[in-house]
């Protein structure tokens, strides 16, 4: 029989804050984290915005000898594990550290190590490149070093699917759990993309919004005139459980994780197929997964980037599945920009604190929206609902959508 799982910790690095409790704050506020860019100087690129993570520390939360030997995403993994952590009251021991696994996905890893290093070799040799240079910067450190972190032996991985590979994470965490072959699991995704080849490749690409005289206008997911997506930063962690343990050590859940779908478009390596297929299937199967129809859900939070054909896809994925009583849908990338491989993460934590506190965040700069359905335009509002779900999709047709159920009292 599967084993109930349930978040008993979040922990949140963003351009909103740095900390679950202020990213939910200005969420709820509707403001935006996108400003210019201070991390290079971007006068010459065609882009010169992104959501930045701002005031953040790492000797915080890193000893400061380790630090250099790290990329920017592992310090917002580790500060956002040891929140999540902290939060969820879970106690790592030699009796149950075999039992408690890391999966923390990204999408592109460590591009300032890689650039700094790749700097380094061309200009003084490659006896110049740093020892540190690969574990610094390889995807699977994150979850490397917040296993070393905490001493959590059980199973550990790193989804590299582009930007569903923090929501994959948690996906194949919960399974971990509920299958047995753990009782706990940190799961999330970091990201630390916005760096000049980060910034430039996207821009390259037309994927990136222009709006460099209106930063925080410039993200406009469901929008009529989106005209792309605005880079973000930072890192979301989950503290997963089986329900009669955490439960057994007094711990209080947040939400229940209920189902998990995914699936592949096998059609384009950057655009989603024209009428959302694959997204439309990942939502159904976690629906499935859950054993609870459409009309259940209560909140939806979208994948939504400010694209305009991903947001269009996507929309039409959400219409085939809920026909036609589609839930409250919104956006939090309006706010947060796109945290590529984090995104999933920090959407299914959003989804989470929705049903905790039964308010639904909005999505702001929403002027003319180009979607049928209720997108919770520019203001937060309050909701009872039991049941809501995150999507998360990325490069290559990689879909996945996470169901949640709000906590038993």
């Amino acid at each position: 029989m599967k084993r109930r799982v349930v978040v008993t910790g979040i922990g949140i690095v963003s351009p909103l804050g740095l900390s679950a409790a202020a990213t939910w704050a200005a969420l709820l506020s509707g403001t935006s984290g996108i400003g210019p860019i201070t991390r290079f100087d971007a006068s010459s690129f065609a882009v010169r915005m992104a959501g930045e993570v701002r005031g953040f520390d790492p000797a915080v939360w890193i000893e400061k000898k380790e630090i250099k030997k790290m990329d920017p995403f592992i310090h917002y993994a580790l500060a956002a594990a040891q929140e999540a952590v902290d939060a969820s009251g879970l106690s790592i021991t030699s009796a149950n550290a075999t039992r408690v696994g890391v999966h923390i996905g990204s999408a592109l890893g460590g591009l300032t190590i890689i650039e700094r290093e790749h700097t380094k070799l061309h200009r003084e040799g490659p006896q110049r490149v740093s020892p540190f240079f690969i574990p610094a910067a390889i995807i699977n450190l994150a979850s490397g070093q917040v296993s070393i972190r905490f001493g959590a032996k059980g199973p550990n991985s790193a989804p590299a699917t582009a930007c569903a590979a923090g929501a994959q994470a948690i996906g194949e965490a919960f399974r971990m759990i509920q299958f047995g072959d753990a009782d706990a699991m940190l799961c999330g995704g970091a990201e630390a993309a916005v760096t000049p080849t980060g910034i430039g490749g996207f821009a390259a690409m037309r994927a990136l919004s222009t709006r460099n005289d209106e930063p925080t206008r410039a993200s406009r997911p469901f929008d009529k005139h989106r005209d792309g997506f605005v880079m973000g930063e930072g890192a979301a962690v989950l503290v997963l459980e089986e329900r009669e343990q955490a439960l057994a050590r007094g711990a209080s859940p947040l939400a229940e994780i209920v189902g998990f779908g995914q699936s592949a478009d096998a059609f384009h390596l950057a655009h989603p197929s024209e009428v959302g297929d694959g997204a439309a299937r990942a939502m159904e199967q976690a629906l499935i997964d859950g054993g609870i129809p459409p009309a259940e859900v209560g909140y939806l939070n979208a994948h939504a980037t400010g694209t305009p054909a991903g947001d269009l896809a996507e929309a039409l994925a959400i219409r085939r599945v809920f026909g036609a009583v589609v839930p409250p849908v919104s956006s939090t990338k309006s706010m947060t920009g796109h945290l590529l491989g984090a995104a999933g993460a920090l959407e299914a934590a959003i989804t989470v604190l929705v049903l905790r506190d039964g308010c639904l965040p909005p999505t702001i700069n929403v002027d003319e929206p180009d979607v049928d359905f209720d997108c919770v335009p520019r203001t937060a509002r309050k909701a009872s609902l039991n049941y809501a779900m995150s999507n998360a999709f990325g490069f290559g047709g990689m879909n996945v959508s996470l169901l949640f159920r709000r906590a038993e009292s």
